[in-house]
């Protein structure tokens, strides 16, 4: 009888791993479709938690920020404005969580058979995008509400922004679900981060009133995703593309770090999960 053992491959081939990914695609469409009737199962409204959210958070910005802090927002409802930036921030921030615990919430499957590990990451960031283009609707009834019509432009930026979020959101996920299985305090530690994150990022203010610390706040990969998003669907300002192509670029560079530990590391989950 012969014994086959299967290993990770030792070293990063772009290729090859591309066809790996395309080999098993139907297994990232299977896991995705699982993360999806796993969140929503049993649940009153279903994908309306999608929506709920975003919305129930914005309505609370709104009273304490907008109404009572007198928060800018450049000349636009503040409403509007907050609820742009809780989309984006509200994808990146639940697929990250979600995809940073994906290997521990799947620790059964991890140690009996073989797949690409990397589409247990994945798979959460796609639920995060199927929740995303739910939120979008309020979105759209809102700009209708207050007179943004959307135009073509905009429109076609978002696709791009949203990758863009997806790389952050995928590239810090691939790094700490490798790291959460061996040291768990992650799962304690992410929560805290991602909620002091969301105030160095202008979700609840503009990114103009940053002043002296613009420079700074560009490196965080979601403030030119926020101010590009604003721009684009409500017009109060020209898309500021050299700080779009700074929070690109530092996407790309978390997604290329996360890929590499990731890969890294793959050899030993089995054995520390």
């Amino acid at each position: 009888m012969t014994e086959l053992i299967i290993k990770p491959k030792r070293t990063l081939n772009f290729r090859s791993d591309l066809q790996e990914i395309w080999q098993y695609r139907e297994l990232l469409y299977f896991l995705a479709w699982r993360d999806l009737k796993v969140r929503y199962k049993q649940t009153a409204i279903g994908v309306l938690w999608a929506v709920f959210q975003p919305f129930t958070t914005m309505v609370v910005f709104t009273i304490f920020f907008g109404n009572l802090a007198k928060m800018p927002s450049d000349g636009i409802p503040y409403p509007i404005f907050v609820y742009t930036g809780l989309l984006l921030w509200q994808f990146f921030s639940t697929a990250l969580a979600d995809a940073s615990d994906s290997l521990t919430r799947n620790q059964a499957i991890l140690t009996k058979v073989y797949f690409p590990r990397i589409f247990l990451p994945l798979s959460s960031i796609i639920v995060g995008v199927v929740d995303f283009l739910i939120s979008t609707v309020i979105l759209i009834g809102m700009m209708f509400y207050y007179g943004y019509a959307p135009n073509l432009a905009g429109l076609l930026l978002l696709p791009l922004l949203l990758f863009i979020s997806m790389m952050a959101a995928l590239g810090l996920g691939l790094f700490l679900s490798a790291v959460n299985l061996k040291y768990r305090d992650v799962r304690y530690v992410l929560p805290f981060f991602i909620q002091l994150m969301m105030f160095v990022t202008p979700v609840i203010y503009p990114a103009s009133i940053a002043g002296k610390y613009a420079k700074l706040l560009a490196l965080n990969p979601m403030t030119g995703v926020i101010s590009a998003a604003r721009a684009a669907l409500l017009g109060n300002a020209v898309i500021n593309w050299p700080l779009l192509a700074i929070s690109g670029g530092a996407c790309l560079v978390l997604l290329v770090i996360g890929i590499l530990y990731f890969k890294k590391s793959e050899k030993y989950f089995a054995d520390v999960v």
